[in-house]
């Protein structure tokens, strides 16, 4: 529906297969390239987590509304601010090509970054997804990651079942 916010839902993963590519879960890949208008996936490291955010290029546009806001509300709750910081770390995103299958390569930096090794798991999260290393998702403490670290070892479990290699 035209004006409907683009939404990302589910979990998804991926082992990284020949030639250095991973896979975009198809649950992901659809609006992802409705996003972009094309097959172009943007990747950032979260600001605070040890995991990656992914969207499409559309959401490249919300940025500067997104900075006024914050802004915004810093001056309100008399919080600083630094708009220069923000500004970086949400322009701060590679634009990465994906096939029709969803293969891709993960950018040396980013999965330095993201401690990625040769796995990915993906959890929607409404107008953006996370993308983390399954260690890295596995030391988050807080109990509000239970589920992903549940939904993650499953689908490793499986994924490497597939794969021949568990």
């Amino acid at each position: 529906m035209a004006g409907q916010p683009l939404i990302y839902r589910g979990q998804g993963f991926s082992l990284r297969r020949d030639k250095n590519r991973f896979v975009l879960p198809n649950l992901f890949r659809g609006t992802v390239r409705e996003s972009s208008g094309s097959q172009v996936l943007c990747l950032a490291k979260h600001e605070s987590w040890n995991c990656l955010v992914g969207y499409g290029l559309s959401r490249v546009a919300q940025f500067e509304d997104i900075i006024e806001q914050e802004r915004e509300f810093a001056m309100k709750s008399g919080q600083p601010f630094d708009r220069d910081m923000k500004a970086m770390t949400l322009y701060n995103y590679h634009e990465i090509p994906f096939d029709g299958s969803g293969r891709f390569v993960l950018p040396e930096d980013l999965a330095t970054l993201a401690e990625v090794d040769d796995q990915l798991y993906f959890q929607g999260a409404g107008q953006y997804f996370f993308v983390f290393a399954p260690g890295a998702l596995a030391a988050m403490t807080e109990p509000q990651f239970k589920g992903a670290q549940v939904s993650c070892a499953s689908l490793a479990k499986a994924e490497l079942k597939k794969a021949g290699r568990a």
